[in-house]
């Protein structure tokens, strides 16, 4: 499957071919995943909402117009959904942050290394919503400005505003962090 077009492949899948339908899983699921992560900071909410992703996937497809590339509509769709978790969830008051494990992480990575990482994540997990959504697919999934913006529904310029704006707050907020260990 893998000289075959992504319109094709799409065509293909939404006539019922299973390899094409596997093979559109395949190579866009784990940018789904990543980014629905990202947002919810919550590995099962993330694997629900990148199946609903490919659930409504499989319902548009067969009216699908090629506006966009596959990864970005599903990227999109999945934004859209954790929003709506994001909006639903209510905070939870906590005596004590329970301690977060990120599945990326290797264990042959030294402490420092892991305790660096987790507070470029938090940092990351306080930007305002549409900020953490720019930083995200841009710096962190590599799509481009334009692709980015158009997962948003922004413009260009606006998403720019936004990664200048999750930029600062990040270099502040790290920043701050090493003044204070020092």
């Amino acid at each position: 499957m893998s000289g075959i077009s992504e319109l094709d492949q799409i065509t293909r899948a939404a006539s019922g071919d299973r390899a094409a339908q596997a093979a559109l899983v395949n190579r866009n699921m784990p940018i789904v995943f990543r980014v629905a992560y990202r947002m919810l900071q919550d590995r099962a909410e993330a694997e629900d909402v990148t199946q609903e992703t490919f659930l409504r996937a499989w319902k548009a497809l067969p009216d699908w117009q090629p506006k966009a590339k596959f990864s970005t509509w599903a990227c999109t769709v999945a934004l859209n959904l954790c929003r709506d978790r994001l909006r639903k969830k209510k905070p939870v008051l906590m005596d004590e942050l329970p301690e977060r494990v990120d599945p990326e992480l290797r264990p042959d990575e030294s402490l420092e290394s892991q305790q660096a990482l987790q507070r470029i994540d938090e940092k990351i997990a306080a930007l305002p919503e549409r900020q953490r959504e720019a930083l995200t697919l841009c710096a962190l999934e590599g799509m481009t400005n334009i692709e980015a913006a158009a997962t948003m529904d922004v413009s260009v310029r606006a998403l720019e505003s936004l990664l200048a704006r999750a930029r600062r707050s990040l270099r502040a907020g790290l920043g701050a962090d090493m003044a204070g260990e020092r």
